[in-house]
């Protein structure tokens, strides 16, 4: 096991239950179809890692919270402009947070209080958006990432 300090992306998917309850097996469809074409590509080019993968959701980890949040970012707007062309009720989105903080690695697996800050974030996230916790924004603040 080892310590360190990561950027940890949490991502759940909105409305599962209601989108799965309304159609199984097209909603299951395009979230693999949407995870395969946008969250999985944007993770891999901003250097991340796929820690763990959910029903609906998945766990990121970043050595750069830059990379993180650009992550983010990116496949929410490019998540928003696909599903732009479904009706609004069936709608795909994910609320994300990115948390900067200590984790414990343990082979595959990754523990620790960064893990469990950047969950309850994104519990408390927007549908489409991205919470970014106070360390994080500072980080991104000191690096001319935000204004």
């Amino acid at each position: 096991m080892t310590r360190r300090m990561a950027a940890i992306l949490a991502a759940d998917m909105a409305g599962f239950s209601r989108l799965m309850e309304a159609d199984e097996a097209g909603t299951v469809a395009r979230q693999k179809r949407r995870f395969e074409e946008v969250l999985q590509p944007a993770i891999e080019r901003e250097h991340g890692r796929i820690v763990k993968l959910t029903g609906d959701g998945l766990l990121a980890e970043f050595s750069s919270v830059i990379d993180a949040v650009r992550c983010a970012v990116d496949v929410q707007r490019k998540l928003a402009a696909l599903e732009a062309e479904e009706p609004e009720d069936k709608h795909i989105r994910y609320r994300m947070a990115v948390n900067l903080g200590d984790v414990i690695i343990d082979g595959d697996e990754i523990y620790g209080d960064g893990v469990n800050i950047a969950a309850r974030l994104e519990a408390m996230a927007e549908p489409g958006g991205v919470l970014v916790c106070g360390a994080a924004y500072d980080r991104l603040k000191a690096c001319g990432e935000v204004g």
